[in-house]
């Protein structure tokens, strides 16, 4: 008697990774390390607290042979504070697996696409085949001409009879171009990304690593710069960003978008845009004379129409501007409005929740846009 097969769906109860005590516990202290900007005491004494806590640990596994094996592993390093006193510091090693965590954290949900560079909606004598057909054109290479489907038409067209194929009928196949993108991060460091009990800047944070680690590993061609905005602006390199802390800053919108002109005008990627992650108003400029004019009081006049006039410039020079609000305030809601408007950009007006995704999403977006 014949046996049929029958292909169906087998539930179980869920089952924990079988994790070692060491990566158990790893998992949760690089989770600690980007909370605690990279200072490992902190975050060993966290460590602690959660073990008494949940149990995390038993007398064969302590907290204490977690460091020695961080240690042992390579992934922690004694070096000087910044006091001269002895302390611990994370590896580069380190480092990466943290943008990895992020990258996994935050993109890790959306649907993977194949592998290489961002193709634009722009056709011709691209580097990637759409399978799109059309009429041979000057110019077009011979690499691209479709022999059969040129071969066919010379016979439609000809007949069999004293067999000629002429440039009428050759047919090639459209292809994509490959573009590349120059990515600027401006990330909002000024004290109120910590205020009211709520940290945004860990969460900007992870979103630098994640598109950081993005960009090196499935878009190698792309480049990305992140600035950090209080007072001034400056450069941080992708090693620094695990220890970003915010500072006692006013928000200084205008001299980060400044800095940020200034790197990609340097750029020879024809597609260029800066992401802006922040959560005030902006409220401080700096003058020509070197002093700080700040108003930490509304919407002052002098400042917001100084950031209408970076976000036109910007504009001009063919560079949008992705504004992601972390906040709800009517009020700053149409200043940014306002600013997006001047630049013919975007704005989100966000939570933490999904920040990462939207910025991925805008991210692809861009890139399809703009080859000239």
């Amino acid at each position: 008697m014949k046996t049929n097969n029958r292909k169906g769906f087998k539930f179980t109860s869920y089952q924990a990774p079988n994790l070692s005590p060491f990566d158990k516990l790893f998992e949760i202290f690089k989770e600690l390390i980007v909370h605690t900007s990279g200072d490992f005491d902190e975050a060993i004494d966290w460590l602690r607290e959660l073990d008494t806590e949940y149990k995390l640990t038993d007398e064969n596994y302590t907290i204490d042979d977690f460091v020695e094996d961080l240690k042992k592993k390579g992934y922690v390093k004694e070096e000087l504070k910044g006091d001269g006193t002895q302390g611990t510091g994370l590896t580069a090693k380190t480092e990466r697996l943290i943008r990895q965590q992020a990258l996994n954290q935050i993109f890790g949900n959306l649907n993977k696409s194949g592998s290489g560079n961002h193709k634009t909606k722009q056709s011709g004598a691209g580097d990637e085949f759409t399978g799109e057909l059309r009429e041979f054109q000057f110019g077009d290479g011979l690499e691209t001409i479709s022999l059969t489907e040129s071969l066919k038409n010379a016979q439609i067209n000809n007949g069999m009879d004293g067999f000629k194929i002429t440039e009428n009928d050759l047919i090639v196949e459209d292809a994509h171009f490959k573009a590349q993108m120059s990515t600027v991060l401006m990330i909002d460091i000024s004290h109120s990304m910590i205020l009211y009990g709520e940290d945004r800047i860990t969460p900007a944070k992870k979103v630098a690593m994640a598109l950081a680690e993005l960009i090196t590993t499935r878009y190698p061609k792309d480049t990305l710069d992140i600035i950090v905005f209080g007072n001034d602006a400056w450069i941080i390199s992708l090693k620094d960003v695990p220890y970003l802390t915010v500072g006692p800053y006013h928000t200084n919108t205008v001299a980060g978008l400044q800095l940020a002109m200034d790197i990609l005008r340097r750029k020879r990627n024809t597609n260029k845009q800066i992401f802006m992650i922040t959560d005030g108003k902006p409220s401080c400029v700096r003058e020509k004379d070197g002093s700080y004019y700040m108003n930490s009081n509304g919407l002052d006049e002098y400042i917001v129409e100084k950031c209408y006039t970076q976000a036109a410039q910007a504009r001009k020079l063919h560079i949008p501007i992705t504004t992601f609000m972390i906040a709800s305030d009517p009020y700053l809601q149409r200043f940014v409005n306002n600013f997006t408007e001047a630049n013919q950009g975007k704005a989100f007006y966000t939570g933490l929740k999904g920040l990462g995704e939207m910025i991925f999403q805008d991210y692809e977006a861009n890139r399809k846009k703009r080859v000239k």
